[in-house]
């Protein structure tokens, strides 16, 4: 099958209509997954500090060190919260914090272990490329030292969050503390080479154009030739709510539907080496998150029984296992609950 080019990608993102887009995504979808099945995972998001250095224009959740609703959760506030996960039949927690400006590696190793001993029956996927960056900064290591020695206490996996868009001119405008496009993508091949897998992200709607989009998808496309290590793609819409960036730029337009549709279904068609595409009802709703199955998504991504950051910038989207299981249901696929890796747990026919 021969690759889709950069001009083709541009092409069907400003010219084809919204149906065809969608059929030729479902097409590559049934290629890829011809059982019929759409995946969900029950997970937490639990936000282990709000404190942050970094300063991003487009985040509504951080605090400063000093501010009066700065937090740092104690191990028994994380485990209280798990708890509640594992009675719902939770899996995994998703694990970010912001990026603390004194925490270093052994506080990180000490939780992860922490964590992995009391409750082995939860996988960690935490800690993205700019925790990982900053931790190996402020203690004298590499992003492979860092890696290994939270792999060894049990870190599982880590996820896509703070690729935002992988160009830097829009960074230098929307975060121009956070790390580079080449230290994101440093980051998540130091995980790959020591066999751990990631997940790829992208965030649109702040000051990139379409052909800094496909430049995101052609970096990390590249990657995954190199590496496979990425698991699944996630896309969402910038929530400009109480952020900084939307003040500055009273221009930046909330995203319609019709465009988070409209790229989604070329990410997959662009994205031929990715096998797991995820739908963000958590930014669209549930109603455009179920019709992002119908454009490319193969899975509904995570019940949330916990989520802060997306909702600190006004998304309050909420959705249980009985709703995506009735949701995948009506699109006439088969829903199954799934783990980290994709495995899947349970069917429900």
């Amino acid at each position: 099958m021969e690759r889709m080019s950069r001009e083709e990608a541009l092409r069907l993102i400003r010219e084809v209509d919204l149906n065809t887009l969608g059929q030729m995504a479902s097409a590559r979808k049934r290629e890829l997954h011809p059982e019929n099945i759409t995946t969900f995972v029950v997970d937490r998001n639990i936000n282990y500090t709000n404190v942050c250095w970094v300063d991003c224009k487009f985040c509504a959740f951080y605090r400063h060190a000093k501010e009066e609703e700065a937090y740092v959760l104690s191990f028994e506030q994380i485990g209280e919260k798990i708890e509640e996960l594992i009675a719902i039949g939770g899996t995994q927690i998703l694990f970010q914090g912001g990026v603390h400006p004194t925490l270093k590696i052994e506080w990180y190793e000490a939780l992860v272990e922490w964590i992995a001993t009391h409750y082995p029956s939860i996988t960690i996927h935490g800690f993205s490329a700019i925790e990982i960056d900053y931790i190996a900064r402020i203690s004298k290591l590499s992003y492979k030292e860092v890696l290994t020695r939270l792999h060894a206490k049990g870190l599982f996996s880590i996820p896509g969050a703070g690729a935002e868009i992988l160009s830097d001119r829009v960074r230098d405008l929307v975060a121009p503390k956070k790390l580079s496009a080449q230290q994101w993508l440093d980051v998540h091949k130091s995980a790959h080479e020591i066999g751990m897998k990631t997940t790829a992200t992208m965030m649109f709607g702040t000051l990139e154009s379409d052909e800094e989009i496909i430049e995101h998808w052609e970096k990390i496309r590249a990657l995954q030739d190199e590496t496979g290590g990425f698991r699944a793609f996630i896309m969402w819409s910038f929530q400009s709510d109480h952020t900084k960036l939307k003040a500055e730029h009273p221009e930046i337009q909330k995203q319609s539907s019709n465009r988070y549709l409209r790229l989604l279904a070329v990410s997959r068609l662009y994205l031929d080496n990715f096998k797991n595409i995820q739908s963000s009802w958590v930014t669209q709703g549930s109603y455009i998150g179920q019709l992002a199955l119908l454009f490319g998504a193969n899975d509904l991504g995570s019940t949330m029984m916990e989520e802060n950051v997306v909702k600190a910038a006004g998304a309050a989207n909420r959705m249980n296992q009985a709703e995506m299981i009735k949701l995948i249901k009506d699109i006439g696929s088969i829903p199954a609950k799934r783990d980290t890796a994709y495995t899947i747990l349970e069917k429900f026919a």
